[in-house]
């Protein structure tokens, strides 16, 4: 199916909040590539810049949100304004997402925007260098039709210190992986959210290791590992599930 062969004419909207423009612009592209929308069917905005701008879920295919260097377990007195002001926006967002079941996939900060709303406990326990590891579904996740054609256990770009330690029996938790129990949850039918990146391919995720290198994501001697550890195994399956997503809810 071609981005012209989508049903309905509503946008989708992806919220971001990478500060610099180089990997917030590869993002942007990366997503248009994998859902397979043309740009004016994916309305970007960059909260880190700007608030969020009111409008109504009925008007919006459905939301994205890409990944962040926030973090939602960090200690409140050592966030930005900005990010306690992104925080603010998407909690109210969120609530109500997950009140009316809107169609949502949030793509590692979802985690800790999505993972706040259900009261789980997030924290460093479950952190993961950016590498490749092996995702696995669980029974729920291989009947679930976000994640149709997808193989049992697959390779995925990961990268965060945060993550869910204990998923909340309200949510149904649909992959996880040896290092992170917790890689993919669904709560109601139709919101959804991962903590590996199904919006990177390998140049993405190589701009990305550059960007954010004193971020404390590796080591100041380890960019050489840290590059050879994202080419372990080539990732191809994972983009599948945001063109999954946009095919599902476009109509």
């Amino acid at each position: 199916m071609t981005s012209a062969d989508l049903p309905g004419d509503k946008p989708f909207v992806l919220l971001a909040t990478r500060a610099q423009d180089v990997p917030a612009d590869e993002e942007y592209a990366l997503f248009l590539r994998f859902t397979g929308l043309p740009p004016e069917r994916l309305r970007r905005v960059r909260l880190e810049r700007e608030p969020l701008p009111e409008f109504d879920l009925d008007d919006v295919a459905g939301i994205l949100v890409g990944g962040s260097p926030f973090n939602a377990s960090d200690p409140w007195d050592e966030k930005s304004a900005v990010q306690r002001r992104v925080e603010a926006e998407m909690a109210a967002l969120v609530d109500e997402v997950v009140a009316r079941d809107a169609p949502f996939l949030g793509a590692c900060y979802g985690v800790g925007t999505l993972g706040t709303h259900l009261g789980a406990p997030i924290d460093g326990v479950h952190s993961e260098p950016i590498s490749v590891v092996d995702v696995s579904l669980t029974e729920a996740g291989r009947t679930d039709p976000l994640l149709a054609g997808l193989p049992p256990t697959f390779p995925a770009f990961v990268g965060h210190k945060e993550a869910i330690s204990a998923l909340p029996a309200t949510a149904t938790l649909l992959a996880s992986s040896p290092t992170c129990p917790v890689q993919m949850f669904r709560v109601g039918e139709n919101v959804y959210a991962t903590q590996f990146h199904p919006e990177l391919d390998l140049d993405g995720i190589v701009t990305r290791i550059h960007a954010y290198a004193s971020y404390g994501y590796f080591a100041a001697d380890e960019l050489d590992l840290t590059l050879a550890a994202v080419r372990r195994s080539p990732v191809t399956a994972t983009g599948r599930i945001l063109r999954t997503f946009v095919e599902r809810y476009a109509r």
